[in-house]
């Protein structure tokens, strides 16, 4: 097993990856910022090092400060977290190449993933249905035009080089297409480096639900379940939930080899998630990307699977056998992770400040993976998640009967937050049935 990590990242991401690290007897070194020298995160770890002022490019995306403290603390091993350098196929090499483990997957298969392009077309090759969509990118506003009435509109206009469903928009026509190419594309010029813009179909009521992969030591990819991801705001989720309510055992029969054959196609190694739109009444599923890292709703399937998926990470990049038997994988229970932001709950716009007041909820099934406490300030540099408020229970109404009792439970007072739009989900009889879609949240605003 490794015997020391650096953590490349902060806030609860870099807690959650410290406790497990600790657990199991390893030497963990932090990394912060400056605007973060107060956070638990940096008092948690066994050393930390300041790598720069709040400015991410400066500081968590600063690729020769982090290698630095790994060197000058003697860390074996790097692990990215989630964001920020965590799918950035150069510094996994640079890592690589500096003698030091790199707990994620390789550089090839993070290249082969990233680029929304290739990753479909590698997809379509290895027998994962893909939405209709162009092969290549659309090199102008012409051959998108051209691209969009073949494929159908509403289409969707996406930087190839994009996540997190940033880089996106939806044109009905051509006259909206016109516009969101060039805004989709001077967008992910200014953020990816990169212009490119495929267009594929879109899905107006669809799900979004995807697959936990792990790439094992010894070749093989499992599927560990799906996950629940449509309570979205512009694009981004605020809710999972694992099992999924809309996917029957057929469904999910299939939806978990088409995973597992995307791991295979790029020979995927450590922990991933294959992304898919789901048409609920049609069965009908298509891959949308692939993130080749540890998601932030990775506690639902920790919960469902009786596993440390970080755990597992490191056993990985050590060369070790999982903890559970790959043949054996049986799911257990319902669980649900809901996103607690520093946010308006009404329009979701940024509110940082300082906490004067923190108290986390408690009681079977509750846990909160939380990257603050009282007396942190939250800053305007990164981004707005505060915590992660996590239930599990023996059934869905379990679940959500304790997802209720712990957001009225959650107490946060300072930074605006969006714990009463969780009170307001948890009543909303769509939610509750498990009949709902990627819209729900603008339905209900």
């Amino acid at each position: 097993m490794i015997e020391s990590l650096l953590v490349a990242n902060r806030g609860e991401i870099a807690r959650r990856i410290i406790r497990t690290a600790k657990r199991l007897g390893i030497r963990v070194i932090a990394v912060h910022s400056e605007a973060d020298a107060d956070l638990p995160f940096v008092a948690e770890a066994d050393e930390a090092v300041l790598i720069g002022p709040p400015n991410p490019a400066l500081s968590y995306r600063n690729t020769e400060a982090i290698l630095a403290a790994a060197k000058s603390t003697g860390a074996q091993a790097i692990h990215p977290g989630y964001g920020f350098l965590s799918e950035n196929a150069e510094f996994a090499r640079t890592v690589e190449a500096s003698g030091l483990i790199w707990v994620g997957p390789d550089a090839d298969a993070i290249t082969a993933m990233g680029d929304k392009i290739n990753a479909r077309n590698l997809m379509a090759a290895a027998g994962v249905p893909v939405a209709p969509g162009t092969t290549d990118p659309a090199a102008d506003l012409d051959a998108a035009v051209t691209a969009a009435a073949e494929i159908g509109y509403p289409v969707m206009v996406k930087a190839a080089a994009g996540g997190g469903g940033m880089g996106m928009g939806v044109a009905v026509d051509e006259a909206a297409l016109r516009t969101e190419y060039d805004k989709v594309r001077a967008f992910a010029e200014r953020m990816f480096g990169d212009g490119s813009v495929l267009i594929e179909r879109y899905f107006p009521r669809v799900r979004h639900v995807e697959v936990q992969i792990l790439g094992l030591a010894d070749g093989r990819v499992v599927a560990l379940g799906e996950r629940e991801c449509s309570v979205q705001r512009r694009n981004q989720k605020l809710v999972e939930e694992s099992p999924s309510p809309a996917v029957s055992p057929e469904l999910r029969s299939r939806l978990l080899a088409a995973a597992v054959r995307a791991g295979e196609a790029v020979g995927y190694r450590n922990a991933g998630t294959v992304e898919c739109l789901l048409d609920a009444a049609t069965g009908e599923f298509f891959f949308l990307e692939m993130n080749t890292r540890l998601q932030v709703e990775h506690p639902v399937t920790e919960y469902v699977y009786g596993i440390d998926l970080v755990e597992e990470q490191l056993r990985v990049a050590s060369g070790l056998a999982p903890t559970f038997d790959p043949d054996a994988l049986t799911p257990s229970g319902h669980a649900i992770e809901m996103r607690i932001n520093a946010e308006d709950p009404k329009r979701f716009l940024p509110g940082p400040g300082v906490i004067r007041t923190w108290v986390e909820p408690t009681g079977e099934g509750v846990r909160v993976d939380s990257g603050y406490t009282e007396g942190n300030t939250v800053t305007p540099f990164y981004d707005s998640l505060l915590a992660k408020l996590i239930v599990s229970g023996a059934t869905r109404d379990e679940a959500l009967d304790r997802a209720k009792a712990a957001v009225a439970a959650f107490q946060i007072e300072g930074p605006k937050n969006n714990v009463p739009f969780f009170a307001e989900l948890l009543t909303n009889d769509e939610f509750l049935s498990g009949a709902y879609d990627t819209g729900i949240v603008s339905r209900m605003r």
